[in-house]
């Protein structure tokens, strides 16, 4: 099966566990990719690796370019515009190691002539790449009411096909003017949100590896989800929800007519007091994956913690 996939990197001083890296999208199975390296100011060796990595494959498969300088949400964005028609594409962090059959498993389904988002399970290790557990296996269907509420299709999971891909490039501008927190929240809610096919794959795909400088980092101990409650209580996930629909706002055309239907009330739902915050989210069927953390939405939103 032929299609070709661009896989974007962000990178920032990443020169520690930028070679594990690259050797291991070498080593891919599937061997039509090409790569686009965004960086965004390092001071350390990552452009030097980037650059011998490049001499070291076929002219024009990697290419380096110059970042946003403004994180590593809004730098994967700003890479979305150069992905050519007709290609697949994957989002690729800058410390992780990808199994040699990640982007061969991922084909079957970004090869599809229509949306298709596909993402996988990963192995979460610490910061040598010992295997500490898998990543969480979400049970709960798919979709956009749960995308609304909830980043569960990891970005370094991630790959889309050819369709999907224009989807995500009609809606960036948006979402680089809005500031989202999040590129991978933020593809789930554009491609679930225009009816795109989902598929979680529940067969880890990489190493996700932990260290103090982790972008986002694990999400499924009790240290991390105990913060993440904090942070709901507290308002910040008010403030992540309300840059999510900024960006969504001006797309809305994108969705179906259902889910524009969803984020309608979804808006609302943002500018209505506590109780009755909750009580539309509610109406509109939102959730999370698990029952304790759709308790925990609700009842954020019914403290009037997202005003």
């Amino acid at each position: 099966m032929s299609q070709h996939i661009v896989i974007l990197m962000a990178t920032y001083r990443g020169a520690a566990h930028l070679p594990r890296q690259l050797a291991s999208i070498a080593a891919q199975s599937h061997a039509d990719w090409s790569l686009i390296v965004s960086d965004d100011g390092s001071d350390d060796d990552t452009v030097a690796i980037v650059r011998e990595f490049a001499r070291s494959r076929p002219d024009g498969q990697v290419r380096l370019r110059r970042g946003p300088r403004k994180g590593a949400t809004a730098n994967f964005l700003s890479m979305l515009a150069e992905v050519p028609e007709g290609a697949a594409m994957a989002f690729c962090d800058q410390d992780d190691h990808w199994f040699p059959d990640k982007l061969t498993r991922a084909l079957p389904h970004v090869a599809d002539v229509g949306p298709v988002h596909y993402a996988a399970r990963t192995v979460i290790t610490d910061q040598n790449l010992h295997p500490l557990t898998g990543s969480r296996h979400f049970r709960r269907p798919l979709g956009f009411r749960n995308a609304l509420v909830q980043a569960i299709m990891a970005g370094n999971a991630s790959v889309f096909s050819p369709r999907a891909v224009e989807l995500l490039q009609l809606a960036a501008p948006a979402a680089i003017r809005a500031q989202v927190l999040s590129h991978d929240w933020w593809a789930y809610q554009i491609t679930s949100g225009a009816g795109a096919t989902l598929v979680h794959d529940p067969r880890p795909c990489l190493l996700y590896r932990q260290h103090g400088r982790s972008e986002v980092g694990r999400n499924d101990t009790p240290q991390a989800m105990a913060v993440r409650l904090r942070k709901l209580m507290a308002g910040d996930y008010g403030k992540w929800l309300r840059s999510n629909q900024a960006a969504l706002a001006p797309v809305a055309d994108l969705l179906t007519i259902p889910n524009r239907q969803v984020f309608d009330r979804f808006t609302d739902a943002l500018d209505a007091s506590g109780p009755r915050c909750a009580a539309m989210l509610r109406q509109a069927g939102l959730y999370r994956q698990t029952a304790a953390g759709t308790t925990a939405l609700f009842l954020s939103a019914a403290a009037g913690s997202w005003r």
